[in-house]
């Protein structure tokens, strides 16, 4: 009889799954068995400025804890004794069919990650077939039509006035960007205290390649983020109206990202937006919003079925997925974890953190007797001490 070692082991693992591909990078790429295995080893790979960056949250950080702990409130209640022989993940969405409900969300500093952060998560995504929301790294990729198109995020900038609007959307039109995603809840930068203790200039990992000292650090910035400067803006925020304009400006997908209420929810309809996105902004933003989870059958309820609910916030495992598709969510969207694997691999560790995220969603799917996404349903879960809100 062959002994079956450690090696062909993980080999086979990686061939069952889908993975065939890792098992030609070597052996540590295989080692991660969820997305939580590879914080340490990003963890390891950063110094710890970069890592505080990636990891923290804003002031006390309740709504980065709440992000996690609203799963623990939801139960799967499996159905038994459904063919599940066939598990099917596949979607449509904004017009595009995606082979599962997993996108990346935008993610600043990626190169403070990894040299080439933004081109490799790009080149990643287009790889693993995930549609990714970025704001860079994407343009020879969609030039020569690699993967799902992107799309592009904005900020407040773009939105100053109609004709810079008009400008950024014809820019987009051209470029082949398949849409428009506008995050909503960044009209400031709030206070990140680990940033402010550690001395963290944000531009280092916004913009090219960040500066480091003779031992491969971050140096501390003469120019930090500080603490108790008054907000101030060079020119108004955008508003309702700004996005109604918005919309008859092109007739590209626009999503919003960032929102948490079913009033806000229903105002994103009546303004002809294509779908929304719950989000806390990774819990960096307001604190005390509470976890994404728990504010999504609220969103869910204002959208009324009229437009995609998609959600972000805190999602590591494919029950956590399964929880969101169950309240009403047509897809869910991942930052940290592809960061961690970008920190710790490249571009596959962000392929491998997909690839878990998406084995893992399958296997959870076929046992709670669930075959594809349109079997699941509300009654898929209930909520521990009554419904959220």
């Amino acid at each position: 009889m062959t002994r079956l070692t450690r090696r062909h082991a993980l080999r086979q693992l990686a061939g069952m799954f889908g993975a065939g591909a890792f098992a030609q990078t070597g052996e540590p790429l295989l080692e991660p068995a969820n997305v939580f295995d590879f914080m340490p080893l990003a963890k390891a790979k950063l110094d710890p400025i970069a890592w505080d960056y990636l990891e923290g949250g804003s002031e006390d950080e309740v709504s980065l804890r709440d992000n996690r702990e609203g799963f623990n409130r939801i139960v799967i209640r499996p159905r038994a004794l459904v063919d599940v022989h066939k598990i099917d993940l596949s979607l449509e969405l904004f017009g595009l069919r995606l082979d599962y409900p997993i996108l990346l969300d935008p993610a600043g500093g990626k190169n403070c990650f990894h040299a080439d952060g933004e081109n490799l998560v790009a080149a990643a995504a287009a790889k693993a077939k995930a549609l990714h929301i970025t704001n860079g790294g994407i343009q020879k990729l969609v030039e020569a039509g690699k993967g799902p198109v992107h799309f592009q995020l904005t900020t407040g900038g773009e939105l100053r006035n109609t004709q810079t609007m008009r400008a950024f959307v014809k820019r987009l039109e051209s470029s082949g960007c398949s849409g428009i995603c506008f995050t909503t809840d960044i009209m400031y930068v709030s206070h990140r205290e680990r940033n402010i203790h550690n001395r963290f200039e944000r531009r280092w990992c916004e913009t090219g390649v960040p500066p480091r000292d003779a031992q491969g650090k971050l140096p501390r910035s003469p120019n930090p983020e500080q603490a108790a400067q008054y907000p101030e803006r060079p020119f108004p925020t955008p508003t309702w109206a700004t996005v109604k304009e918005l919309r008859q400006l092109t007739k590209l997908p626009i999503l919003l990202k960032g929102i948490l209420t079913k009033e806000d929810a229903q105002r994103a309809v009546e303004a002809g937006m294509s779908g929304v996105i719950v989000s806390n902004h990774g819990a960096r933003q307001l604190d005390h919003v509470g976890g994404t989870i728990e504010a999504l059958p609220e969103v869910v309820e204002g959208a009324a079925g009229r437009i995609p609910v998609l959600i972000d916030g805190g999602f590591r495992r494919g029950t956590d997925i399964l929880k969101a598709l169950a309240l009403g969510a047509k897809a869910i969207c991942i930052a940290r974890p592809y960061l961690y694997g970008l920190a710790a691999f490249g571009g596959p560790g962000v392929e491998r953190v997909l690839e878990l995220l998406r084995t893992e969603l399958a296997l959870d799917m076929g046992l709670a007797g669930v075959p594809n996404l349109p079997a699941i349903d509300r009654g898929l879960v209930r909520i521990r001490g009554g419904n959220f809100r």
